[in-house]
């Protein structure tokens, strides 16, 4: 399989990012947001060094729930998702220094439980292609801050923190169901611009399944044709948001609008914002 695509969209500029809710202060660090199953509040969580905590928000920015998900440690937990039967995922696969040999993907039931609920599944998984830990600095693809679920498996898109930054990222398909498996690559595409342009720090994907939006600092990039076996042949289109900020979180609010959170830094951010996807 040829796995290598590159994204030669244009670039149109997105005029309306508004702001929406401005987030406590408990969620600072904010790395992932979800729907809840009746799309009524938002799932929200923290990354490295955080609670292992799930907080549940209102549309005004105030925390409605708080539940401690038990007998795990948040070592980095980067991006949460949730599927059709209205399960929730934590990707607790953050991997700044591509040196990690637990990555894992923990389901829960937000539904079930009072201030805790446990994991009703743990999938760990590892990268094939990995080989050192870490590898050398020109090969740190290993990193991950975003994922969708899609059919019956998940598929993580990796962040690049490669020296000489290209734009480059994997796609990797790990089966929804416990155990300790290989990752399978199922793409190797190309981004253009810098880090802050094309380096990705969460993913959605539509009710119909037929798009996935991952996020960077400043652009997102729309998926489509894509294949569950083979993204190399994904057409990507790219989108401005003419605003630079350190953006960590992107979900699908409903088929037409995004919501995108980014970290407060310096006074600065710590805001969900709506985005209106043509």
């Amino acid at each position: 399989m040829n796995c290598n695509s590159k994204s030669t969209s244009e670039k149109p500029v997105a005029d309306h990012l508004e702001t929406v809710i401005s987030l406590p202060k408990v969620l600072d660090e904010v790395s992932g947001i979800a729907m809840s199953a009746d799309r009524k509040s938002i799932y929200a969580i923290a990354d490295q060094g955080n609670p292992n905590v799930v907080y549940g928000l209102d549309f005004a920015g105030k925390i409605i729930g708080e539940k401690e998900i038990e007998n795990v440690e948040n070592i980095d937990w980067e991006d949460i998702t949730s599927d059709k039967n209205g399960f929730t995922y934590i990707g607790n696969f953050g991997n700044n220094e591509n040196d990690r040999k637990d990555l894992s993907i923990l389901k829960i039931d937000m539904k079930k439980g009072d201030s805790s609920t446990p994991v009703l599944q743990e999938t760990k998984f590892s990268y094939p292609e990995q080989t050192a830990f870490p590898p050398k600095k020109s090969e740190l693809l290993y990193d991950c801050e975003g994922f969708v679920v899609y059919k019956d498996s998940f598929y993580l898109f990796t962040k690049n923190r490669s020296k000489n930054f290209d734009g480059t990222f994997l796609v990797y398909k790990v089966p929804n169901k416990a155990g300790n498996f290989p990752a399978k690559l199922v793409g190797k595409l190309q981004l253009e611009g810098n880090f802050n342009d094309a380096a990705i720090t969460s993913a959605t994907i539509s009710s119909a399944e037929n798009k996935i939006v991952l996020l960077s600092h400043k652009n997102i990039f729309v998926l489509e044709n894509f294949n569950e076996n083979d993204f190399s042949k994904a057409t990507i289109k790219t989108v401005s948001l003419n605003h630079n900020s350190q953006k960590e979180s992107i979900v699908f609010k409903d088929d037409k609008t995004l919501l995108i959170a980014d970290e407060k830094d310096k006074g600065e951010g710590g805001n969900v914002y709506s985005f209106t996807l043509d």
